[in-house]
């Protein structure tokens, strides 16, 4: 049986943020796909998950309760994620014109509301998230976020908090 110690798997998960960052960036810059709200917010799960896993790598616990935490707490920030990538795969099901647009860009919306209404607002009513611009096997950029979330989850629970210290 393979075995990989805590501090090595951790680095492994903020690698794997690392890669999907990098292929945001990558899509963005290169491929001139503009992310949408939901895509910035998806992005700011992916770097929370990536840097817990940093920390974690860096910190290595001892215990295993500290561990315990760290897979917790980075299991939460996946399910964040998860949720905006559900949210943004719900969005993109609908008929086009049958979700409310913005109308603004996220920075402008930033500038002239609280944190709290402009996350509201992209969560609740954002069509331009509808659009998919690109997809991979039949599947949109979201549920490849999704998909790679819920695998960093699992990876996050059995390096932190199925396996005993090594």
């Amino acid at each position: 049986m393979l075995t990989i110690n805590r501090r090595a798997g951790n680095a492994l998960g903020f690698l794997a943020c690392a890669a999907l960052m990098g292929y945001a960036l990558y899509a963005q810059h290169v491929l001139g796909l503009e992310p949408c709200p939901l895509c910035i917010f998806q992005r700011v799960a992916v770097i929370a998950v990536g840097v817990l896993f940093l920390i974690a790598a860096l910190h290595n616990p001892a215990s295993n309760k500290g561990a315990l935490a760290y897979g917790v707490l980075i299991d939460l920030a996946t399910l964040v994620g998860i949720g905006i990538s559900a949210r943004h795969i719900w969005i993109q099901a609908q008929p086009p014109g049958s979700v409310a647009a913005c109308g603004a860009d996220l920075n402008y919306l930033l500038e002239i509301m609280p944190v709290t209404d402009v996350i509201n607002k992209v969560l609740f009513g954002s069509g331009e998230c509808g659009k998919i611009d690109w997809s991979l096997l039949g599947l949109s950029m979201p549920w490849w976020v999704l998909i790679s979330l819920a695998a960093l989850g699992a990876w996050a629970a059995i390096v932190n908090i199925a396996a005993r210290a090594k």
